[in-house]
Order: C-alpha cells, then structure tokens, then sequence
C-alpha cells in the first residue's frame, strides 16, 4: 500500500511504496530539537517531490532534509551513497497511519 505525505505548506510531498512497521523516537541532540519520529527505508523505495533545504551535522554523515517554505523536517539521507538507508518523518503522514505504528525510543544522546 503506498503512503503519501507532505510538509505543512504542502511544498514538498512524500510517498512510501511499503507500510512501516514500527517508528523510532531519538533523542539525540538533532531529532530531540526536530520533535520527529523515523521510520527506515531503502532511498529507492521513496518517492520526494519538491525544493529542498539541507542541513549537515557536525560530523557530516547525516543530511538532515526540510522545506525551505514551511520549515518541516522531511527525511534524512546518508551522506555516503553506499549507506542504502534513510529516515522518512513519520509525523508528515496521516494521524491514522502513525497511531498505528509502535514506538521505540533509541538512545542518540549516549550513542
């Protein structure tokens, strides 16, 4: 079943081709700030149309992907093409897919 989400001005939209199982909540110094909840892909099985703004952390293997409109965090990408994984902002998508999702919390602040 394919998802389909957006930022809040609409500017940038998402879609999942596969239903996530379970989201992640970290805590680390970024996603604490950001308020997101993850769920992991493979970069070809999602689908993300419009400009976007990008923001490196400091160690710079982490791109963290938002509108430059509205402001809303849509996904982060690995900065090594070999990484075949990314992290799609859950809280973009409908309130009835995520509150079907389960929640982990992961550690980010002590990793």
């Amino acid at each position: 079943m394919t998802h389909r989400g957006s930022c809040h001005c609409g500017a940038v939209t998402l879609e999942l081709a596969d239903t996530p199982r379970e989201v992640c909540d970290c805590n680390c110094s970024v996603c604490h700030r950001l308020g997101t909840l993850w769920s992991y892909h493979r970069p070809a099985t999602v689908r993300i149309e419009g400009k976007l703004g990008g923001y490196q952390t400091g160690e710079k293997v982490l791109t963290f992907w938002h509108c430059p409109q509205c402001g809303c965090t849509t996904h982060w990408s690995a900065v090594d093409p070999a990484q075949d994984r990314m992290g799609v902002n859950m809280r973009l998508f409908s309130p009835e897919l995520l509150a079907g999702l389960s929640v982990y919390s992961y550690d980010g602040r002590s990793a």
